[in-house]
């Protein structure tokens, strides 16, 4: 997302679709920002505010440079249709971000199970169909696309404020078991090359897009951002804990993390 945020130049616009209060910071990105959602949201990110259903966006044809759909188009009914309008408001040559959960993964499945479905009426379980569908309903070509890795914030007891009664089949949302949790299926990642803390796709469109398409596996427990491995290296995020295991504390929120090399 923020390789489309940093292209884009003032006087330029860009649309957060399906964004709840927002996908990003409006000070993210020099562009003027407009926020979509069927449902009324405060604008803690900024940008201005429209209500409206993705399937009928109020905007003329080319009023964007740039859509971001964050974690959006598995709650949207009839994708085609959306996407078919997102490629109708884009300007050429514009830019789509489109991050979306892998069905089959751990990560969805807990999630859908704890939210009783969690709003999600697509479940996207093949990349490539998915990349197909998005470049014929938008006509806009794939940069690339990266492999999102989970950090499962939504079990976090300090984002459930509510507190289901599932989550306390999982542990009740504590931090620490979580942090612990992570931390484990990281390694088993890493040396077994399995998917236990994928969590889905980051895919890139747009014409002479430069995409670095490398997975940041380092993603916080609290608020969820993901972070390099190189640049928690290089803003000295990182210190020893127990058992000289490497831990790092998240530039946004400060909470700490068990820390895994990007491979």
């Amino acid at each position: 997302m923020h390789e489309i945020l940093s292209r884009l130049r003032a006087g330029q616009r860009v649309l957060d679709l399906g964004c709840m209060s927002g996908s990003f910071r409006a000070e993210d990105c020099a562009a003027s920002v407009v926020r979509a959602d069927l449902d009324s949201q405060p604008g803690c990110a900024g940008g201005a505010f429209v209500r409206c259903d993705a399937r009928f966006l109020p905007f003329d044809a080319g009023t964007f440079d740039a859509v971001i759909l964050n974690h959006s188009l598995e709650h949207f009914e009839k994708p085609e249709v959306v996407l078919a309008e997102i490629g109708r408001v884009i300007c050429a040559p514009g830019y789509l971000w489109v991050a979306v959960p892998d069905a089959s993964t751990i990560t969805d499945r807990i999630y859908r199970w704890l939210g009783r479905g969690g709003g999600h009426v697509n479940q996207f379980t093949d990349h490539d169909g998915l990349v197909r569908m998005i470049e014929a309903q938008t006509r806009l070509p794939h940069a690339g696309t990266r492999v999102l890795f989970s950090s499962m914030s939504f079990l976090n007891r300090c984002n459930n404020h509510g507190k289901p009664r599932r989550l306390y089949l999982l542990g009740g949302g504590a931090e620490w078991l979580l942090r612990l949790s992570i931390g484990v299926m990281r390694k088993l990642d890493a040396r077994f090359g399995t998917r236990t803390s994928v969590y889905g796709w980051g895919c890139c469109f747009g014409a002479n897009l430069h995409f670095d398409s490398r997975s940041w596996w380092n993603v916080c427990i609290r608020c969820g951002s993901g972070h390099s491995a190189e640049c928690l290296l290089s803003v000295g995020r990182l210190r020893r804990g127990l058992l000289g295991l490497r831990l790092f504390r998240c530039p946004d929120c400060g909470t700490e993390n068990y820390f895994t090399e990007d491979s």
